[in-house]
């Protein structure tokens, strides 16, 4: 059973992520972490699969990455007990469409950017509870899918200003199981809080989610009794550069310094090479830095214990057309090394 401290449930019997897979677009592709990905789709339309459509293209790349995590898991759909999954569309319309095709017990997950952490903490509770046996965890974004929705349509040509993030098309899923079996453990998880400081600026996403980063990696590090000190990397997902060191300025004024700090949104792109201005960002960005990159560190014992924030903008394109400010939230996940590698 989980022992709860306050926002936060630590796991004495780790339950793991026994599997994972990460998928990336061309741009994505074309980044530090190509060679890591599953799979790289040249095609982010998927004209030769026949989609008609940006959303229909979003939930194929879905499909293709857990057909990817179920297969190293040696598992086939209708293996799955329970699955955590959402995306950037509305009503997580891609995802509705996935487990359409795969047709396994589904709940429905919206954060944003913040899905990835969410979904993981949930597979990892009801996994340590014993409700579910091989749970998946999944997200995505796509690029022109998210413009459609939240911006302008890509035909406007609207200029991108120099915070402004680049939505990934990408997609991550992973494969939780129980206590016992093989894979990297999941030391504990900390759901976050709504942050609100009032930012209206939809090209400014870092700033925006900066505070709910702040709010949980502060509310997890008083309940593990831990800090930034005590992990290989503190990695966020995506507050992009702009956000990072906005991050920087905050955690120091609350007494706590963040030197060994990385971010999805930075580490997708080489935003010296590519135009994506402030660094990534989408659901899909920290799916895929997770499965491409940080999971393979801790399963191969380069790393030992990593915290993984995942942070999410909660608004819509009407909430921002009322001129309402845009509220984060941020969710952690505390990944350790296999037993094994840790003692190695």
């Amino acid at each position: 059973m989980s022992i709860r401290r306050r926002d936060t449930l630590l796991f004495p019997d780790p339950p793991v992520i026994a599997a994972w897979a990460a998928v990336g677009g061309k741009k994505e592709g074309e980044g530090p972490l190509a060679s890591a990905f599953d799979e790289r789709i040249p095609d982010a339309g998927f004209a030769a699969e026949g989609c008609r459509s940006w959303e229909q293209a979003e939930s194929l790349l879905q499909q293709r990455c857990i057909r990817r995590c179920l297969r190293k898991a040696g598992l086939r759909p209708q293996d799955v007990t329970l699955a955590f999954a959402g995306d950037l569309q509305a009503q997580c319309a891609a995802s509705n469409y996935t487990l359409r095709a795969l047709g396994v017990p589904f709940a429905g997950v919206y954060g944003a950017c913040s899905t990835m952490a969410e979904t993981l903490c949930l597979g990892a509770a009801f996994a340590a509870a014993g409700y579910s046996e091989r749970t998946l965890a999944f997200t995505s974004s796509h690029f022109c899918a998210a413009e459609r929705q939240f911006r302008t349509p890509l035909l406007y040509g609207g200029k991108r200003t120099p915070t402004a993030q680049w939505t990934a098309t990408a997609a991550g899923a992973c494969l939780l199981r129980p206590a016992g079996s093989a894979g990297v453990p999941v030391a504990a998880v900390t759901f976050g809080r709504v942050q609100d400081y009032a930012v209206r600026d939809i090209n400014n996403m870092g700033a925006a989610m900066m505070p709910a980063a702040a709010a949980t990696l502060l509310a997890h590090f008083g309940a593990c009794g831990s800090g930034p000190e005590d992990y290989d990397a503190v990695i966020t997902g995506d507050l992009g550069a702009v956000g990072s060191e906005l991050l920087y300025t905050q955690l120091r004024r609350e007494g706590c310094e963040l030197a060994n700090h990385l971010d999805c949104g930075c580490l997708l792109y080489d935003r010296d090479e590519q135009p994506v201005q402030a660094g990534g960002s989408g659901a899909g960005c920290s799916a895929a830095v997770l499965g491409a990159y940080i999971l393979p560190q801790l399963q191969s014992g380069r790393w030992r214990r990593v915290l993984f924030v995942a942070t999410g903008a909660l608004m819509s394109r009407a909430t921002i057309l009322q001129g309402e400010s845009i509220p984060g939230i941020a969710h952690a996940v505390e990944l350790i090394a296999p037993k094994g590698e840790r003692e190695g």
